[in-house]
Protein backbone atom coordinates (compact mmCIF):
# COMPACT_ATOMS: atom_id res chain seq x y z
CA UNK A 1 0.00 0.00 0.00
CA UNK A 2 1.15 3.46 -0.69
CA UNK A 3 0.38 7.17 0.85
CA UNK A 4 1.11 9.58 -1.84
CA UNK A 5 0.30 13.30 -1.42
CA UNK A 6 1.43 16.14 -3.60
CA UNK A 7 2.97 18.83 -2.04
CA UNK A 8 4.49 22.12 -3.40
CA UNK A 9 6.28 25.15 -2.29
CA UNK A 10 5.75 28.71 -3.75
CA UNK A 11 8.13 30.90 -4.28
CA UNK A 12 7.14 33.87 -5.48
CA UNK A 13 7.75 38.01 -5.30
CA UNK A 14 5.32 39.91 -2.22
CA UNK A 15 4.68 43.30 -3.97
CA UNK A 16 3.30 46.39 -1.83
CA UNK A 17 -0.35 45.90 -3.59
CA UNK A 18 -2.06 43.30 -1.31
CA UNK A 19 -5.18 42.22 -2.61
CA UNK A 20 -2.54 41.32 -5.86
CA UNK A 21 -0.52 38.91 -3.63
CA UNK A 22 -4.13 37.44 -2.31
CA UNK A 23 -5.08 36.84 -6.57
CA UNK A 24 -1.52 35.93 -6.79
CA UNK A 25 -1.38 32.66 -4.60
CA UNK A 26 -5.07 31.83 -5.43
CA UNK A 27 -4.36 31.61 -9.15
CA UNK A 28 -1.60 29.23 -8.04
CA UNK A 29 -3.60 27.38 -5.85
CA UNK A 30 -6.87 27.10 -8.19
CA UNK A 31 -3.78 25.54 -10.50
CA UNK A 32 -3.10 22.60 -7.73
CA UNK A 33 -5.02 19.60 -7.97
CA UNK A 34 -7.34 17.93 -5.49
CA UNK A 35 -5.94 17.14 -1.91
CA UNK A 36 -2.53 18.97 -2.73
CA UNK A 37 -0.93 20.78 0.12
CA UNK A 38 0.22 24.71 -1.06
CA UNK A 39 2.94 26.02 1.18
CA UNK A 40 3.59 29.83 0.88
CA UNK A 41 6.71 31.95 2.00
CA UNK A 42 5.93 34.01 5.42
CA UNK A 43 3.78 36.80 5.16
CA UNK A 44 3.63 36.16 1.61
CA UNK A 45 0.14 38.47 1.28
CA UNK A 46 1.76 41.99 2.88
CA UNK A 47 5.56 41.46 3.48
CA UNK A 48 6.99 43.00 6.56
CA UNK A 49 5.00 46.47 6.05
CA UNK A 50 5.65 47.96 9.18
CA UNK A 51 4.10 51.48 8.03
CA UNK A 52 1.12 49.61 7.05
CA UNK A 53 0.39 46.93 10.00
CA UNK A 54 -3.49 48.24 10.44
CA UNK A 55 -3.59 48.02 6.65
CA UNK A 56 -2.26 44.05 7.22
CA UNK A 57 -4.43 43.02 9.96
CA UNK A 58 -7.85 44.44 7.97
CA UNK A 59 -6.64 42.77 5.39
CA UNK A 60 -6.02 39.69 7.09
CA UNK A 61 -9.71 38.92 7.57
CA UNK A 62 -10.49 38.92 3.98
CA UNK A 63 -7.80 36.92 3.01
CA UNK A 64 -8.70 34.09 5.63
CA UNK A 65 -12.38 34.32 4.15
CA UNK A 66 -11.15 33.50 0.47
CA UNK A 67 -8.61 31.20 1.22
CA UNK A 68 -10.86 28.98 3.50
CA UNK A 69 -13.29 29.17 0.89
CA UNK A 70 -10.26 28.06 -1.58
CA UNK A 71 -9.35 24.94 0.51
CA UNK A 72 -12.56 23.17 0.04
CA UNK A 73 -10.73 20.24 -1.42
CA UNK A 74 -7.12 21.34 -0.65
CA UNK A 75 -4.87 22.62 2.10
CA UNK A 76 -2.87 26.02 1.96
CA UNK A 77 -0.48 27.03 4.36
CA UNK A 78 0.67 30.49 5.24
CA UNK A 79 1.08 33.37 7.94
CA UNK A 80 -0.18 36.62 7.99
CA UNK A 81 -0.26 39.86 10.34
CA UNK A 82 -3.06 40.13 12.84
CA UNK A 83 -3.93 42.50 15.46
CA UNK A 84 -5.24 40.69 19.03
CA UNK A 85 -5.33 43.16 22.09
CA UNK A 86 -3.54 45.51 20.56
CA UNK A 87 -0.93 44.32 19.89
CA UNK A 88 0.63 42.31 16.49
CA UNK A 89 1.65 38.97 15.73
CA UNK A 90 2.37 36.64 13.24
CA UNK A 91 -0.04 34.35 12.62
CA UNK A 92 0.50 30.86 10.70
CA UNK A 93 -2.62 29.33 9.27
CA UNK A 94 -3.13 26.04 8.12
CA UNK A 95 -6.90 26.16 5.52
CA UNK A 96 -7.84 21.99 5.00
CA UNK A 97 -10.72 21.33 3.19
CA UNK A 98 -12.47 24.46 4.24
CA UNK A 99 -11.55 24.34 7.89
CA UNK A 100 -8.93 26.22 9.72
CA UNK A 101 -7.12 23.33 11.29
CA UNK A 102 -4.44 24.96 13.03
CA UNK A 103 -2.73 28.28 13.93
CA UNK A 104 0.67 29.04 15.78
CA UNK A 105 2.22 32.81 16.57
CA UNK A 106 5.40 33.24 15.75
CA UNK A 107 7.20 32.71 18.75
CA UNK A 108 10.94 33.78 18.05
CA UNK A 109 11.37 37.08 16.21
CA UNK A 110 14.36 37.90 14.18
CA UNK A 111 16.16 40.79 15.44
CA UNK A 112 18.57 41.37 12.39
CA UNK A 113 15.06 42.62 10.89
CA UNK A 114 13.46 44.62 13.60
CA UNK A 115 10.67 42.05 14.18
CA UNK A 116 10.45 42.48 18.40
CA UNK A 117 9.88 46.22 17.43
CA UNK A 118 6.65 45.62 15.94
CA UNK A 119 5.59 41.85 16.56
CA UNK A 120 4.38 40.30 20.21
CA UNK A 121 5.87 36.84 20.35
CA UNK A 122 3.66 33.88 20.57
CA UNK A 123 3.93 30.94 23.20
CA UNK A 124 6.15 28.15 21.99
CA UNK A 125 4.06 25.25 23.07
CA UNK A 126 1.70 26.13 20.11
CA UNK A 127 4.61 24.53 18.09
CA UNK A 128 3.17 21.13 18.00
CA UNK A 129 1.97 18.21 15.68
CA UNK A 130 -1.48 18.67 13.86
CA UNK A 131 -3.20 16.85 10.76
CA UNK A 132 -4.17 17.05 7.86
CA UNK A 133 -5.80 14.50 5.73
CA UNK A 134 -4.49 11.71 8.50
CA UNK A 135 -1.02 12.82 8.07
CA UNK A 136 1.13 14.26 11.06
CA UNK A 137 2.32 17.74 10.43
CA UNK A 138 3.73 20.59 12.09
CA UNK A 139 5.52 24.13 11.19
CA UNK A 140 7.92 26.31 12.44
CA UNK A 141 8.30 29.98 11.02
CA UNK A 142 11.26 31.19 9.47
CA UNK A 143 13.52 32.27 12.07
CA UNK A 144 12.30 29.33 14.46
CA UNK A 145 14.03 26.96 12.11
CA UNK A 146 17.37 28.38 13.81
CA UNK A 147 16.79 26.58 17.73
CA UNK A 148 17.47 23.18 18.06
CA UNK A 149 14.77 22.79 20.62
CA UNK A 150 11.89 23.74 18.98
CA UNK A 151 12.92 20.80 16.56
CA UNK A 152 11.96 18.53 19.23
CA UNK A 153 8.35 19.94 19.41
CA UNK A 154 7.88 18.80 15.97
CA UNK A 155 9.94 15.73 16.12
CA UNK A 156 7.17 12.89 15.25
CA UNK A 157 5.86 14.92 12.30
CA UNK A 158 5.93 13.15 8.50
CA UNK A 159 5.92 16.77 6.98
CA UNK A 160 7.19 19.75 8.11
CA UNK A 161 6.35 22.80 7.29
CA UNK A 162 9.05 25.89 6.82
CA UNK A 163 7.63 29.24 5.87
CA UNK A 164 10.35 32.13 5.41
CA UNK A 165 11.41 35.76 4.25
CA UNK A 166 14.76 34.08 4.50
CA UNK A 167 17.61 36.86 3.11
CA UNK A 168 20.25 36.04 0.46
CA UNK A 169 23.18 36.68 3.02
CA UNK A 170 21.77 33.84 4.53
CA UNK A 171 21.11 31.25 1.83
CA UNK A 172 23.04 28.46 2.89
CA UNK A 173 22.11 28.40 6.52
CA UNK A 174 18.41 28.18 4.94
CA UNK A 175 19.23 25.28 2.63
CA UNK A 176 21.59 23.57 5.36
CA UNK A 177 19.05 24.28 8.47
CA UNK A 178 16.20 22.60 6.15
CA UNK A 179 17.73 19.80 5.18
CA UNK A 180 18.95 18.90 8.43
CA UNK A 181 15.58 19.09 9.61
CA UNK A 182 14.32 17.11 7.48
CA UNK A 183 17.70 14.38 8.08
CA UNK A 184 17.29 14.80 11.94
CA UNK A 185 13.24 14.01 11.90
CA UNK A 186 13.92 11.82 9.73
CA UNK A 187 10.24 13.89 8.01
CA UNK A 188 9.42 15.34 4.48
CA UNK A 189 10.06 19.36 4.57
CA UNK A 190 8.58 21.49 2.62
CA UNK A 191 9.98 24.78 2.64
CA UNK A 192 9.15 28.18 1.24
CA UNK A 193 10.91 31.43 0.92
CA UNK A 194 10.46 34.71 -1.19
CA UNK A 195 11.74 35.29 -4.58
CA UNK A 196 12.10 39.21 -3.78
CA UNK A 197 15.66 40.24 -4.79
CA UNK A 198 16.93 40.43 -1.16
CA UNK A 199 15.82 36.72 -0.21
CA UNK A 200 17.33 33.79 -0.73
CA UNK A 201 15.12 31.77 -2.76
CA UNK A 202 15.78 28.02 -2.04
CA UNK A 203 12.27 26.72 -1.68
CA UNK A 204 12.28 23.08 -1.31
CA UNK A 205 10.62 19.80 -1.10
CA UNK A 206 13.32 17.55 1.08
CA UNK A 207 12.50 14.03 1.66
CA UNK A 208 13.79 12.20 5.01
CA UNK A 209 16.54 10.87 3.32
CA UNK A 210 17.91 14.62 2.52
CA UNK A 211 17.29 14.41 -1.18
CA UNK A 212 16.15 17.80 -2.25
CA UNK A 213 13.84 18.96 -4.85
CA UNK A 214 14.35 23.04 -5.86
CA UNK A 215 14.44 24.64 -8.45
CA UNK A 216 15.53 28.50 -8.02
CA UNK A 217 14.26 30.01 -11.30
CA UNK A 218 10.61 28.75 -10.62
CA UNK A 219 7.56 30.15 -8.57
CA UNK A 220 5.96 26.67 -8.05
CA UNK A 221 8.27 23.66 -6.73
CA UNK A 222 6.23 20.61 -6.44
CA UNK A 223 6.69 16.89 -6.06
CA UNK A 224 4.26 13.84 -5.14
CA UNK A 225 5.85 12.08 -1.97
CA UNK A 226 5.00 8.88 -0.77
CA UNK A 227 4.74 9.00 3.12
CA UNK A 228 5.77 5.34 3.38
CA UNK A 229 9.37 6.58 3.01
CA UNK A 230 8.82 8.07 6.33
CA UNK A 231 8.28 4.67 8.24
CA UNK A 232 11.20 3.24 6.06
CA UNK A 233 13.16 5.56 6.59
CA UNK A 234 12.88 5.20 10.61
CA UNK A 235 12.52 1.85 10.65
CA UNK A 236 16.02 1.24 8.99
CA UNK A 237 17.49 3.80 10.50
CA UNK A 238 15.78 3.81 13.60
CA UNK A 239 16.09 6.92 16.18
CA UNK A 240 13.18 6.12 18.67
CA UNK A 241 10.84 7.52 15.73
CA UNK A 242 9.40 4.05 14.37
CA UNK A 243 6.61 3.87 16.76
CA UNK A 244 5.50 7.48 16.21
CA UNK A 245 4.48 6.48 13.07
CA UNK A 246 0.88 5.00 11.98
CA UNK A 247 1.07 4.12 8.13
CA UNK A 248 1.44 0.54 6.86
CA UNK A 249 4.43 0.06 5.24
CA UNK A 250 4.98 -2.14 2.22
Amino acid sequence: MTFKKRLYALQIKTKFNFEYNLKNVESMAENCGEGAIILTPEVALSGFCYQRMNDASEFAKVATERLLELSHDKTIITTMIEKYNGKFLNNLKVFSRGVMVHKQTKCKLFPLGDEHNHFSSGKESEICIFDIDSIKCAALNCFELRFPKLWELVRGADIIFVPGQWGRERKEHWETLTRALAIANQAFVVCADSANDAMAKGSAIISPFGVVIKDDKREVISAEVDLNEVKKMRKYVNVGLIDLYEYPIN
